[in-house]
């Protein structure tokens, strides 16, 4: 089982789980934990092969992960701790990961806020992940993560994101990249099937007005969805609850605690 921590709050019933990115690890949360667990019970993972979950045994001979083997490993904490729904904070390929287990496991997800979302690879996007494909087993992996971290947080104000995009990077090893790496084969199908299938479950993407390999599809998915919403976050990259935390905690908490006073309210 992968690696998870739990923050309980005695006064809510009501469960956020947060899912962080390729590359990534729970510890990317920091600025959220504090003014989150006022309000519900956190639940923080460790994906496969990251953070404190790295040495799981059960993925060593495994040679090609799948994005419902991954998202799966996430449902077996929720299911091991009790915990029958959730709302789910991603950033990133999280968000690929979250909407994935709205997909199969629809009545696990209360809500869904997807930070940095990805629903769309623009041409840039499509072109470096085939350099990378091309190049993930010749030369060491952190030099293909730390030219995609100045590609999609190139500015300065997006230095603290990149900087703790490529350190948690580094904790990673070459086999374990290349078996992420392998997943961008399998986007394309699955992220035309996200925008081409509507859920009926409350979607909040957030973005950075300066996140321009995935901002301007998710304006386009957001007008034709009736159950999303989105907030585009000022001066702001890809990764943006490193880099406007207040912003995002407030903003996000609001939406939640709106969403649940309706439903309240309804019952």
């Amino acid at each position: 089982m992968i690696n998870y921590s739990i923050y309980k709050n005695n006064i809510s019933k009501e469960w956020v789980t947060f899912v962080h990115g390729a590359g990534g690890s729970s510890s990317i949360w920091y600025k959220q934990i504090r003014d989150y667990k006022k309000h519900f019970n956190v639940l923080l993972l460790d994906l496969r092969g990251h953070g404190k979950s790295k040495y799981n045994i059960k993925n060593v001979f495994e040679s090609r992960y799948t994005f419902s083997s991954i998202a799966n490993d996430i449902v077996e904490v929720l299911k091991k701790e009790k915990i029958k729904s959730s709302h789910f904070v991603g950033i990133s390929l999280g968000t690929i990961l979250i909407r994935h287990i709205a997909e199969i496991y629809p009545k696990m997800v209360k809500s869904m806020i997807l930070g940095g979302a990805i629903m769309k690879l623009n041409f840039r996007s499509q072109f470096l992940m085939k350099i990378g494909s091309i190049f993930k087993s010749v030369v060491p992996y952190i030099w293909i993560y730390k030219l995609l971290a100045f590609i999609l947080m190139p500015y300065k104000n997006h230095k603290e994101s990149r900087i703790l995009f490529i350190n948690e990077a580094k904790k990673l090893y070459q086999k374990e990249f290349i078996r992420w790496f392998r997943l961008t084969s399998d986007l394309n199908p699955l992220l035309k099937l996200f925008r081409q299938v509507e859920l009926s479950i409350p979607i909040l993407y957030v973005m950075g007005s300066e996140d321009y390999m995935f901002l301007e599809s998710i304006k386009i998915l957001s007008k034709e969805h009736k159950n999303s919403k989105l907030l585009v976050v000022p001066g702001c990259g890809h990764v943006v609850n490193v880099e406007k935390p207040v912003f995002f905690n407030i903003k996000t908490i609001d939406f939640l605690n709106n969403l649940i006073k309706i439903k309240s309210i309804k019952h």
